[in-house]
């Protein structure tokens, strides 16, 4: 007589055991951190980015704006400080261009008009100058040209630009 072999077989297990789950957990984790700080640096970057291009898009808006209105000017007053330009514009305004240190802002002042305040041109400057090149014929002091260089600054990063104009109507 034969005798009958039973054989226990095991089942065949599909899954993962505890610990595999726990370091498949501790990977996606550390992946989904790094993703994460690599997110915010690229945030954070673009809004460092963002603040300088305004800062040196209004300086540059500024600058165009003064050097327009130097090139037309029909007097430049020669002994105005450096931190500040004062013309008599094409259709007759007075105005000044004026750089404040301690509020770090070029303001554009109409001398003319004592009731209006004065315009905030461009803010974030760290430090603005207005160089004439001051020649006299005969009796009369001319202001030739003029040279201005201003430093603007965002978050960590300073950027300088200049611009020069030459007031057309001293070029006799």
């Amino acid at each position: 007589m034969r005798h009958a072999t039973y054989e226990i077989r095991h089942p065949i297990r599909s899954g993962f055991t505890l610990v595999e789950l726990l370091v498949a957990l501790a990977i996606t984790a550390m992946l989904l951190a790094a993703v994460a700080v690599a997110f915010n640096a690229s945030v954070i970057n673009y809004r460092e980015n963002e603040e300088i291009y305004r800062a040196i898009n209004g300086a540059r808006q500024a600058l165009f704006r003064i050097t327009s209105q130097l090139r037309t000017a029909t007097a430049v007053d020669p002994n105005s400080a450096t931190n500040e330009c004062t013309m008599i514009t094409a259709d007759g305004k007075d105005l000044t261009y004026r750089y404040d240190g301690t509020a770090k802002t070029l303001y554009l002042v109409t001398n003319g008009d004592t009731t209006d305040p004065d315009y905030r041109l461009c803010e974030n400057v760290k430090a603005a100058t207005f160089t004439k090149d001051i020649v006299v014929e005969g009796a009369v002091t001319k202001v030739r040209s003029v040279q201005i260089a201003l430093t603007v600054t965002a978050g960590g990063t300073e950027e300088k630009l200049s611009a020069a104009a030459v007031i057309r109507r001293n070029l006799d």
